[in-house]
């Protein structure tokens, strides 16, 4: 009877670790909770990572599918193992605009932005040699940053049109219909496929176009007035944007990107 009586004592003592070890539980997912309900410091959370492992080579990424509300900035995955704030639609123009002035291309890339729209004009021979639809090396630097630019504000972008347009070579004859239009189509398919093989943006957003010798934006008489009509244009628009044309984005931008 006696040995019963300290077995039952000894599970009354005990009991109190059971109780213990629940509301440990508890603490732990409370703080867990209102640690993944709160916002992430970048360099705190890079100095936690690397307090727990120091020998890490980078830390882990944070991917948030969500916009913060109020406008607030959010952590995304830059693709480098590193995080970085959350970007805006216009800064495809902006990283464009750098890149165009840092290598001296303002003679052979027009930049333009509305509210609704980023548009880019390749003029001459920057993307492809005459008659021909092969990407020059000049042209891949710039697409590459275009690249890189609209695949940090995919979700963003509704549409990446391509438009490609040639000249006509004589002044008072058309060019044959069938070749004009062939090759203002494998131009502006080309960009397009360059584009579409870096995996940045989902493929059915992207659309090429070509328009040949339809929509000079010069004459036909002068050579310098040809090279201005060899050209393709990129017209990047937002998500919720209002479907636009050509004529409305020419109209839009003015001249000054089209005559230069």
């Amino acid at each position: 009877m006696r040995k019963q009586n300290n077995k039952q004592k000894s599970d009354e003592s005990s009991s109190w670790l059971n109780t213990y070890s629940d509301m440990v539980t508890l603490l732990l997912c409370f703080f867990v909770m209102l640690f993944s309900m709160s916002t992430i410091d970048a360099a705190k959370w890079e100095m936690l990572v690397k307090s727990m492992n120091p020998d890490a080579d980078k830390v882990s990424q944070i991917i948030m599918e969500e916009e913060p509300p109020n406008g607030e900035n959010a952590i995304t995955s830059s693709g480098s193992g590193l995080l970085t704030q959350n970007k805006e639609f216009d800064d495809i123009y902006k990283q464009l605009k750098k890149y165009v002035e840092d290598n001296d291309l303002e003679c052979d890339v027009g930049l333009a932005k509305g509210d609704d729209f980023t548009f880019i004009v390749f003029r001459n021979n920057i993307l492809f040699d005459g008659d021909s639809y092969i990407l020059k090396q000049e042209g891949i630097g710039v697409l590459n940053v275009l690249c890189g630019g609209i695949g940090e504000v995919k979700e963003k972008v509704g549409q990446v049109r391509i438009l490609g347009h040639t000249n006509q070579a004589d002044p008072n004859k058309p060019n044959e219909a069938e070749g004009d239009r062939f090759l203002a189509s494998n131009r502006a398919t080309t960009v397009l496929v360059y584009i579409q093989k870096k995996n940045i943006i989902e493929p059915k957003k992207l659309v090429s176009m070509e328009y040949g010798q339809n929509y000079p934006i010069a004459s036909f008489v002068t050579p310098e007035d040809r090279a201005r009509n060899r050209r393709v244009e990129i017209l990047i628009t937002k998500s919720n944007a209002v479907s636009i044309t050509l004529e409305e984005v020419y109209k839009t931008i003015g001249t000054p990107i089209l005559d230069e």
